[in-house]
């Protein structure tokens, strides 16, 4: 199996898991939104496990890395959370989608050769990112002031960034799955520390629950699928390919929630979206 095909499975997990918190953001706690879809997507893993080889308890330099890869995980689920709060979606889905940047930079920073054609997609996407960012004038309209919604979803992405990098290198050291049953736990028990500091409800409520659980189901299956990748050759091509999830939220948002488009915010999607694309080649 392909990094590649593991990445745009995560792609279509996580474009369904957005479009989602967007729409119940706007009417459930976002604290409660977090720490259910965090605690589901353990439970899918564990029942994962418990019907597959179980758990190998991986070396010790992969524990504390699947934990690291945890607390970005946190960090990329709290910022994505509050950046779709805000919206629009045409707005922070291209900017979280745009962690490919930061895995090309560190894997520049690292010695690995980064071709021209390699770095022109990166300028794409930036400059895609920036064309729907600036187009994206909500002065008029319901929708908070995007400064906030900006670093929120860049936030978002750095923290995916890192949650893959430091992940998949976990994965590599020891078993896939163990490690990201490590990564969960950590991810869950940072989420309840946040929660508990800032004294934040946890419950849902019961209307929620249901699109939740599925939520939380999709995420998990979505981070497994990435970080199992770290095993395979080429695993950084799966973090890319999945960040391919932006367009398809995009896609459900303009669908399902009726949110407006124009001409120039589709060519400024596209292009960041091309850019994404060719580095999954």
């Amino acid at each position: 199996m392909s990094p590649v095909f593991l990445g745009l499975v995560a792609a279509i997990c996580w474009g369904f898991h957005d479009i989602c918190v967007r729409y119940l953001s706007q009417k459930t706690p976002v604290s409660a939104c977090i720490f259910t879809v965090m605690l589901i997507g353990l439970l899918f893993h564990t029942g994962l496990m418990a019907v597959t080889d179980g758990f190998v308890m991986p070396a010790i330099p992969a524990i504390w890395m699947s934990m690291i890869a945890g607390v970005f995980f946190v960090i990329a689920g709290f910022g994505l959370y509050f950046a779709f709060q805000r919206g629009p979606v045409r707005l922070v889905a291209p900017l979280i989608a745009s962690y490919p940047i930061l895995s090309v930079g560190v894997a520049a920073a690292q010695g690995d050769t980064i071709s021209l054609m390699q770095w022109l997609a990166v300028l794409a996407i930036v400059t895609g990112v920036a064309l729907v960012a600036a187009l994206s004038d909500t002065s008029h309209s319901k929708t908070p002031t995007k400064g906030l919604t900006i670093f929120y979803s860049i936030i978002s992405a750095i923290g995916f960034a890192g949650t893959f990098a430091v992940g998949q290198h976990a994965a590599e050291l020891g078993h896939e799955m163990s490690t990201t049953f490590i990564t969960r736990v950590a991810a869950v028990g940072g989420t309840v520390v946040v929660l508990l500091s800032c004294k934040q409800p946890f419950w849902p409520g019961k209307r929620a629950l249901p699109l939740l659980v599925a939520m939380g189901v999709a995420d998990g299956l979505a981070l497994l699928c990435v970080l199992s990748a770290g095993s395979l050759p080429d695993a950084q091509y799966a973090s890319v390919a999945s960040s391919m999830f932006g367009l398809l939220t995009i896609l459900l948002a303009w669908v399902w929630l009726k949110e407006t488009m124009t001409a120039a915010q589709w060519g400024g999607c596209i292009v960041a979206f091309c850019g994404v694309g060719y580095l999954a080649l």
